[in-house]
């Protein structure tokens, strides 16, 4: 027997039909849905436990607030026999922390830049609002195109005071502690100073700490303070996370890659006064030059020239793409091995730039 909350074919509310589970947080489980009175798809999430419910409703009043292309939209809210129920827009693709585990170790910094660029814009429209996410890190962060990272979408503002107010639970000793609260645990390697010295005083600033260590550990490969309670000890010293050493050695990539790492460390003041707001980092995204075109994925085929060059298959157009070592932001891949990459024209053959590694 499932011991979910649903199985497939549950009717929730006399409208929302289940079709499937989808995935599942420390205080909610999602599944995808079909509205059968819009006809359309949606996520529907649950909470799991009571501390989550009793939240529910006020988060969900919360998240409506919001309304953005880079902020997943909440529908409706519904109360069935006590237990509360939040149907949100379904975003289509991978979780930020999955496209890390699964496809990229780190992004070049023209996907970091649009990343920084369209994180900023969503928290800055939550802002404006007054709503304050507190939770953000790569598992609230959608994307519908992974090898691209386009069409990004923050979530879970809904759960945002929950994981607030778990936090300062954690911190208070109260039925958590910061060891057992796997919030907690998620959250830290992404939360500012003042999240960690008082959650429930933590206001906007903190938001803008948190997509900078999250842009941080893409651009980089590592997190800006390493995890658990070792995270909190670092954040609390002051320390700025280094230059990241991939971009000391590619030329190509240092100029932009050198911009983005210093907006993120000026999101990373331990003064939230001294941040820029998320309106500004979004104007400053502005003056970044960055590409946004579609990645492809591809296969090395062969290297010439004393492999400093070499070819790589187009699977989309069944042809082959030349390319430098020096375009290829990572290690050098090994042929035979899958990359994601963007085509110009050239002759005789089409250029690939940048070149990033995949795990798959």
């Amino acid at each position: 027997m499932s011991s979910r909350i649903h199985n497939e074919g549950d009717v929730v509310g006399d409208r929302y039909r289940i079709i499937e589970f989808l995935d599942e947080g420390g205080m909610q489980e999602v599944y995808r849905a079909e509205d059968q009175v819009l006809k359309r798809t949606i996520a529907l999430k649950v909470p799991k436990n009571y501390s989550a419910e009793k939240r529910f409703e006020r988060s969900a009043i919360l998240s409506a607030k919001v309304n953005h292309p880079h902020v997943a939209k909440t529908f409706d809210y519904l109360e069935i026999n006590g237990l509360p129920y939040l149907i949100e827009e379904l975003v289509e693709g991978m979780d930020l922390k999955k496209v890390l585990a699964l496809l990229f170790e780190r992004i070049d910094p023209y996907l970091a830049a649009r990343l920084l660029h369209y994180l900023a814009k969503g928290i800055a429209a939550s802002h404006r609002v007054d709503v304050v996410h507190r939770d953000l890190k790569p598992s609230n962060i959608m994307i519908s195109k992974p090898l691209s990272l386009g069409a990004i979408k923050i979530t879970d503002f809904g759960v945002a005071k929950m994981a607030e107010e778990e936090l300062a639970d954690a911190k208070s000793g109260g039925d958590l502690s910061i060891e057992s609260s796997k919030t907690m645990f998620g959250a830290l390697p992404y939360m500012s100073p003042e999240m960690i010295d008082n959650p429930r005083g933590a206001h906007k600033a903190a938001d803008v700490w948190s997509v900078a260590a999250i842009v941080y550990e893409t651009l980089s490969g590592t997190k800006p303070f390493g995890t658990g309670l070792e995270a909190m000890k670092r954040i609390g010293s002051g320390q700025k996370p280094d230059f990241p050493d991939l971009l000391k050695k590619k030329d190509q990539f240092r100029p932009l890659g050198t911009q983005v790492y210093d907006l993120i460390i000026s999101c990373l003041d331990m003064d939230p006064e001294q941040r820029p707001s998320a309106n500004e980092l979004a104007r400053r995204c502005e003056d970044l030059c960055y590409p946004v075109f579609d990645r492809m994925r591809g296969m090395i085929v062969r290297y010439i020239y004393r492999e400093t060059c070499g070819f790589v298959f187009d699977r989309s157009t069944g042809s082959e793409v030349f390319f430098h070592l020096d375009s290829v932001y990572g290690g050098k891949p090994v042929s035979g091995s899958a990359v994601c990459f963007a085509s110009f024209e050239g002759e005789p053959r089409y250029r690939g730039h940048p070149l990033l590694p995949l795990k798959t």
